[in-house]
């Protein structure tokens, strides 16, 4: 029950990168995240759903043209915290970035993501 709760505010969370228009991303944020969360992304620590979504509008607006972001992993729980792989990708074959996000989830929302973008490089002997 509680990895289902954990997909469903994931994959509505990430709906909201391929939202219609950027004025449903605020509305799929709020179904996603808690009002408090703490969001940890390539610029640094941010709080709040506005700054959630200030960084998803940045994203929609890739200067390549609008994206498409998936999961592409199943989603791995332990206890209250989750990770998932992630791709976006731009249109016509453009830019693609993957990587792995870990949420926290509180009563069935996330209130904390930290995104891990790119691949970690392997050890070399």
């Amino acid at each position: 029950m509680q990895e289902e709760a954990a997909r469903s505010a994931i994959d509505t969370f990430i709906s909201a990168f391929n939202a219609s228009d950027d004025s449903d991303v605020t509305a799929l944020l709020s179904q996603a995240l808690t009002s408090d969360v703490v969001f940890w992304g390539p610029l640094g620590r941010s709080e709040g759903i506005g700054a959630v979504g200030r960084f998803v509008l940045d994203i929609r607006h890739h200067p390549a043209g609008a994206g498409t972001m998936v999961r592409s992993s199943a989603v791995d729980m332990p206890d209250e915290w989750a990770r998932y792989r992630w791709v976006f990708t731009t249109p016509d074959g453009g830019p693609r970035l993957a990587g792995t996000d870990v949420v926290h989830l509180r009563r069935s929302l996330i209130d904390q993501v930290i995104v891990f973008a790119g691949e970690i490089e392997p050890l070399t002997s």
